[in-house]
């Protein structure tokens, strides 16, 4: 049973930074791709940013391209969303992701999630 647990979410202000991270457990990811997504209340979740488990390949959002980078440690089983230049637009739920197979932007092409951390951003 995959389980993906999310955080370090929190309270900042504009400008600020925050590192989120996701534990992941319950089988090995080779292969897989995990990604960060976020829903800002009354909007859909969007996706934020994903990394190739093995290959270590990122992709981001045009909107967070430069101030956020994801990152993984294998032997922790753990991925990290870091969160520089944090703005009011980036206040939402965010939320780690996890699928087989390629890179993806859509959310539901992804069968794993973790239950979201709480990111707000201050002006």
């Amino acid at each position: 049973q995959v389980q993906l647990v999310e955080s370090g979410g929190g309270l900042v202000q504009a400008g600020g930074s925050l590192r989120l991270s996701c534990a992941a457990s319950g089988r090995t990811f080779n292969g897989y791709v995990l990604g960060w997504f976020r829903q800002a209340p009354g909007k859909e979740r969007e996706f934020v940013a994903a990394i190739g488990w093995s290959s270590g390949i990122t992709y981001y959002a045009d909107s967070v391209k430069g101030r956020f980078t994801i990152s993984r440690d294998n032997a922790k089983n753990t991925v990290y969303l870091q969160m520089n230049r944090l703005q009011p637009e980036d206040t939402a739920v965010y939320y780690c992701a996890a699928r087989a197979a390629f890179m993806s932007v859509d959310r539901n092409q992804y069968n794993y999630w973790g239950q979201g951390t709480q990111v707000t951003v201050s002006s």
